[in-house]
């Protein structure tokens, strides 16, 4: 099948070098360095889904009509690169792999009549440098109707299971919810410049990344959410981090931290202020901030791990972990 891939960053590149692997023709989109390097050497894929180097047809916009395209950029440039390709990709299914909340819905808005599906993958990848990524985590990724026929959701699983395990989930808004609270994970390696790893190895640093996941999870059932199972994540897990003591919750972070095993991951937020380019923080726990609103559950660690993310974006200067207890410690419980 010809696929389509909107955005060939950790992700991107990842999911297209795996399709093409299986067989699939595969055109990505990318822009700069990154575009310059799939041109010239392909996509290398290296990690934990062994070593290729996929032939893509890339360019900033797609040339050609695909069976079904991707869309894998950040968050807040989804629909903006719907829009771009509109002559190509009218009628055509789109997945939207994102993160967080709000990406989705604007890809829902911009794709007129398109089937659009949503979808979450677990994996871990890292943007080494460009056309260059390292799956550091090998993982399932899981789809679900969004806008259309629920039949778009099974096909566009059975296309993607040709390259990487995928299933559909009936709960795919539950879903979302757990993949919003596993990505917690994002914020602290970001504002200390350290691994996902390192950061739930620090006893400080792994509390405050409890608190925020407690702060989703209550935020989550507050509205009614009903979370789906994840990575081992299961709403009885959830329910555990609303309510029973924090020493209990920081069972999550610390599965987390085993299944990413001990290559070091950076998590996306950090890889792109390392690239100098915004991060989907608002989409993460700036959305947990704003889907409190209007219930009675306070989210004052989201908000403060927005701020401090957002203050290492302008500065440049990640801050220390006596640094980062310092300034989220006055706002907690």
């Amino acid at each position: 099948m010809r696929i389509a891939v909107l955005g060939a960053g950790a992700m991107g590149g990842t999911v297209a070098a795996l399709l093409a692997r299986a067989g699939h023709e595969v055109e990505v989109t990318a822009r700069g360095p990154n575009l310059a390097a799939i041109a010239e050497h392909g996509i290398r894929l290296s990690g934990a889904w062994g070593e290729y180097t996929a032939a893509v047809l890339a360019g900033p916009r797609l040339t050609v009509s695909p069976g079904l395209a991707i869309v894998a950029t950040k968050a807040m440039d989804a629909a903006a690169v719907v829009r771009e390709n509109a002559d190509v990709l009218a009628g055509v299914p789109l997945v939207v792999i994102q993160n967080g909340l709000g990406g989705l819905e604007s890809v829902i808005e911009a794709a007129g009549g398109s089937d659009v599906v949503g979808a979450l993958s677990m994996l871990a990848a890292s943007y080494v440098a460009p056309g260059e990524i390292t799956v550091t985590a090998a993982a399932h990724t899981y789809v679900g109707s969004a806008h259309g026929s629920p039949a778009a959701a099974q096909a566009a699983a059975s296309v993607l299971n040709t390259a990487l395990p995928t299933s559909v989930v009936d709960n795919f808004e539950g879903a979302r919810w757990t993949k919003l609270l596993v990505n917690q994970v994002n914020a602290l390696p970001a504002i200390t410049g350290t691994s996902v790893q390192a950061v739930i190895d620090d006893p400080r640093l792994r509390r405050i990344m409890t608190r925020s996941m407690r702060e989703t999870a209550r935020v989550g059932l507050a509205r009614g959410v009903r979370f789906a199972t994840l990575q081992g994540i299961t709403p009885l897990a959830v329910w555990a981090l609303a309510h029973a003591p924090l020493w209990v919750g920081e069972r999550v972070p610390r599965g987390i931290r085993k299944y990413l095993g001990d290559v070091p991951n950076p998590a996306s937020t950090l890889q792109s202020i390392r690239r100098g380019q915004p991060s989907e923080i608002d989409f993460l726990n700036g959305a947990v901030v704003e889907q409190a609103l209007g219930t009675d559950v306070a989210t004052p660690v989201n908000r403060t791990l927005t701020d401090l993310v957002h203050e290492v974006e302008r500065t440049g200067r990640h801050l220390s972990t006596d640094e980062v207890v310092a300034r989220v410690s006055p706002v907690v419980e």
